[in-house]
């Protein structure tokens, strides 16, 4: 058979390209050490996977398959000490660097069997060098192609399904790619010398390219999922603005309609009986009376809805807003924005055990050219981080931790910018935007009559 006549690919580049691979994906993740440790462990990698393949190679055809699962258990050995990320997330990156390490290795015996296994086409001398040409550059390429898909900033969070699927897809190019060295008598197998290293490395860009599309779509669906859920947080501030919008016009009349009432009240003979009711009825009223007044109806609506939230959980809230401001931005999008922040104000102070350290402040007001605005507010000192990004506490991330990026979202679509500092048990948020020109004359007018 002619297959006896080909050489098949030395465990020793097997080895190395699946250490490559691996530390391509270890490379466009966080890491979980340090840069020296990281060295030392990716040399021992090194040293693992080579000698596992080097000891697969004398075993018997029969366990050529066990083999391999000691190969592949090293790579997700390397990945999981490495790559700072969960088992889930290290199998995918581990099912991802071995059909890459199965391209690479193919890729390059094919061209080196083309050029170095007949006789006459190149000088055997050439071989190393030809090694240090074809690896470094498909190495490259491929860290390249992959560093669009894998940003360091995100987390993966890999579904199972995506997991199996990635899985699946890793399996039968391994398989298909490896069919003709294993049994040549089968439907799928090629029999054409030279040919079966080309289908080999084809079978292998195929699966590298299912791989590097599935990825990509993840990051589609994920983007549009992030769209989607920000749009209705959108929706859902707007909606509850006109929601508080109408309660408060409605207690606003309920108030007026009490005055007269009192005035009826007033015409009691008995005066202590008088008196008394006229106490109870002004109290039970007088919170529902006080209503923001800072130059904007949206805002005005926003901030005594909230001051009634804050009311009811023992929160004190003050507030130094030039609303007028904001007259340049559409009503839902200062909905979104004061709605989203003041929510995350008051959950974060409402977690302070002691009701007097209960404090949020928030002001409103332009400074060349810029509307700035600064909510502050008191907290227990403890932050959710992942990969540098503040994320939710709550345990439905799917339908929470959307807050600060429909911030930003609105505020970029601005030309503004959004900062979050936190410290001495004290988070600040900072909006800057920038104002028409018309709007920035507007406030440059009012400041100098003041």
């Amino acid at each position: 058979m002619i297959l006896d006549a080909l050489p098949d690919i030395p465990r020793s580049l097997t080895g190395l390209a699946e250490w490559a691979a691996c530390l391509i994906y270890v490379l466009l993740r966080p890491h979980r050490v340090r840069p020296l440790r990281l060295g030392l462990l990716a040399a021992g990698a090194l040293g693992v996977l080579v000698g596992v393949q080097l000891l697969a190679g004398t075993l018997p055809h029969l366990l050529w398959p066990a083999g391999m699962l000691a190969a592949a258990a090293g790579m997700f050995g390397f990945i999981v000490a490495a790559v700072k990320a969960p088992l889930r997330d290290a199998g995918y990156l581990c099912a991802r660097a071995l059909v890459l390490a199965e391209l690479v290795a193919a890729l390059h015996w094919q061209v080196h069997s083309f050029f170095f296994l007949e006789a006459g086409r190149l000088d055997p001398g050439w071989r190393v060098p030809f090694f240090f040409v074809v690896y470094p550059l498909a190495l490259v390429a491929a860290y390249l192609i992959e560093a669009r898909h894998f940003r360091r900033a995100e987390a993966l969070a890999v579904t199972p399904r995506e997991l199996a699927s990635a899985l699946a897809i890793a399996m039968v190019t391994f398989c298909m790619s490896n069919l003709s060295f294993l049994n040549a008598n089968t439907p799928f197998s090629g029999r054409l010398g030279l040919e079966i290293f080309y289908i080999r490395t084809l079978v292998d860009l195929c699966g590298f390219v299912a791989l590097w599309a599935q990825q990509g779509q993840r990051l589609q669906q994920r983007a549009k999922a992030e769209v989607r859920a920000i749009d209705g947080i959108l929706r859902s501030q707007h909606e509850q603005y006109l929601q508080s919008k109408q309660s408060i016009d409605a207690v606003n009349r309920r108030y007026h309609d009490l005055k007269h009432q009192i005035d009826v009240i007033r015409a009691e003979r008995d005066p202590d009986r008088k008196a008394s009711y006229l106490d109870d009825l002004e109290a039970s009223i007088s919170d529902y009376a006080a209503r923001a007044d800072t130059g904007s109806g949206v805002l005005d609506v926003i901030l005594t809805a909230k001051s009634q939230q804050c009311a009811a959980r023992g929160i004190k809230l003050t507030h130094v807003v030039d609303g007028a401001l904001l007259d340049f931005l559409p009503a839902m999008d200062i909905a979104a924005v004061f709605g989203n922040a003041l929510d995350n104000a008051i959950e974060g102070a409402a977690r302070v055990p002691d009701p007097e350290q209960r404090l949020i402040t928030m002001a409103v007001f332009a400074k060349d050219r810029l509307a700035m605005v600064t909510i502050e507010n008191s907290f227990t000192g403890e932050l959710r981080m992942e990969n540098g990004q503040i994320v939710t506490r709550r345990a439905d991330r799917e339908r929470h931790g959307f807050g600060l990026k429909s911030i930003r979202y609105t505020a970029e679509k601005y030309g503004g910018s959004v900062t979050v500092n936190a410290e001495d048990q004290w988070f600040v948020l900072r909006i800057l935007l920038p104002m028409p020109r018309a709007a920035a004359a507007r406030a440059g007018s009012a400041e100098a009559r003041r």
